[in-house]
């Protein structure tokens, strides 16, 4: 059975391809790749953690055994653990890497092994071809097996988290906050931090507890998982605030009072603005192609160099990396469509637990709700947001090159002249009036991902409706109304 890499480590259905035989292969080729690489990457540890899905526990322990028979001593996590602790974790015990079994958003019945570089961040492309090398040409290990041992890292984690955050702002916060880490591994971290950094906050769980069905959902921080979230802050008014972690904890969303999903690319523009103004912090901002217009005006406006990169946060740790080497490159902020985000000082990878906390300082700090702060961005920007996504399951014989090829020569979109075409990644147009749609392909499934932004929701309806039409148009399955 082929495995297949994707943007961030492999991912298949438990116990179809996802198997104990198919685990360790990966773990052997993992720990081929790092003992070629030993001395290069800070060291002989590999750090192995696991979400809430089913058998987390049973696939990390072979993982740990694996590699320790691949001669690296492991630090294995004796319970869940979210994403962003476990890539701390790399960093604290300058480990080689890590290993992260999880499917992050994707639905219950999957899981997958995510790689973690020495420095604490998504692998770079660079470390996923050694270690595809290692499984295509497995070569034999007999040296000295490595040990295993227990991995605690709350405190240090939590103290981490101190070094981010202004906790006096923090203590001055005065509105409800509910968590939704939708039964993933964020379940009990936020409450724990606020108890341990004495935040005083009036903070209560939405499905606290862990489930590896995740209470009905794919845990995924969007709209159509938050309908409960959505209905309990309805009617809430001022800066109570939902914050939503998905199924590793690495994403974030919000829910605002009202009951108003707050998506990605407004909370990646309020957190540049308050880590620029009121924290003082300076540096790049990194986007991913997929990413608002806005975040890219605002950057301009305050001075900062703007870096788009493909989608997959590993391109946005590799500007990370570079800043961590050359000052004049650091990054303020980073982030993805998807709700993936980490900013200056932290390890290079995205954090939701962070982001969440990140999210209420800001509050703390203007006295004012994140759509107040966002519609002051838009202002200040002379931008309107409105943004949607459609992600369009199509038969197996639908040809994706052909659409690709095909969407760089439209002329226009819903009668929307195009001005520019983008194809970093996939074909992303820009329109007239400052509107965009993007086309881009999955790489390992028959699904073609639509994003489209405009200045008003008419206009972003129309936009989406006749990309999507394009699309079918291309499947010959594709049986019209």
């Amino acid at each position: 059975m082929p495995i297949k890499f994707g943007t961030d480590g492999w991912r298949d259905i438990i116990a179809e391809d996802f198997t104990y035989a198919n685990v360790r292969r990966v773990a052997r080729a993992h720990a081929q790749a790092l003992r070629q690489a030993r001395g290069q990457s800070g060291g002989g540890s590999v750090v192995v953690g696991f979400d809430t899905r089913f058998q987390g526990a049973g696939f990390a322990r072979v993982v740990a055994e694996t590699i320790a028979e691949g001669g690296l001593d492991v630090w294995l996590a004796a319970e869940y653990l979210p994403t962003p602790a476990l890539s701390f974790a790399v960093v604290h015990h300058s480990a080689a890497g890590g290993v992260m079994v999880t499917a992050s958003h994707n639905p219950p019945q999957y899981s997958g092994y995510k790689l973690k570089g020495h420095y604490g961040g998504s692998a770079t492309p660079a470390l996923v071809a050694e270690v595809e090398a290692a499984l295509e040409a497995p070569e034999p290990y007999s040296g000295p097996r490595g040990t295993v041992r227990p991995l605690e890292i709350r405190q240090a984690y939590y103290e981490q988290l101190d070094r981010q955050l202004d906790l006096e702002v923090l203590r001055t916060y005065r509105g409800g906050v509910i968590h939704d880490p939708m039964g993933g591994a964020g379940s009990g971290w936020l409450t724990g931090y606020a108890a341990h950094a004495g935040l005083n906050l009036d903070l209560t769980e939405l499905h606290g507890r862990p489930d590896p069905l995740f209470h009905g959902v794919n845990p995924e921080p969007v709209p159509q998982s938050l309908g409960e979230l959505m209905a309990l802050l309805a009617e809430e008014e001022g800066q109570t605030l939902g914050v939503v972690t998905d199924g590793d904890a690495d994403r974030v969303g919000a829910v605002t009072a009202g009951g108003q999903f707050f998506n990605s690319h407004q909370i990646f523009a309020v957190l540049t603005a308050h880590l620029y103004r009121v924290r003082g912090l300076r540096g790049r901002v990194v986007k991913t192609v997929s990413g608002s217009r806005v975040i890219e005006l605002l950057a301009r406006k305050l001075g900062l160099e703007v870096l788009e990169t493909p989608v997959g946060f590993k391109y946005i740790t590799d500007a990370f990396l570079e800043g961590q080497d050359d000052e004049s490159r650091a990054v303020l902020i980073g982030g993805e469509e998807s709700g993936g985000l980490s900013s200056r000082g932290h390890i290079p990878e995205r954090d939701g637990l962070l982001n969440s906390l990140l999210m209420i300082e800001a509050m703390a700090a203007s006295g004012k709700s994140l759509p107040e702060l966002f519609a002051d961005i838009e202002e200040e920007v002379g931008f309107r947001h409105h943004y949607d996504r459609a992600d369009l399951h199509l038969s197996t014989q639908f040809d994706k090159a052909a659409l690709l090829a095909e969407a760089q020569t439209f002329a226009e979109v819903a009668g929307r002249a195009v001005e520019e075409v983008n194809t970093r990644d996939g074909v992303k147009l820009s329109l007239a009036g400052g509107a965009s749609a993007m086309f881009r392909a999955s790489g390992t499934e028959p699904v073609v991902r639509v994003y489209v932004e405009a200045q008003s929701d008419s206009d972003l309806r129309a936009i989406l409706a006749e990309a999507t039409r394009r699309v079918y148009l291309h499947d010959p399955a594709y049986q019209p109304n």
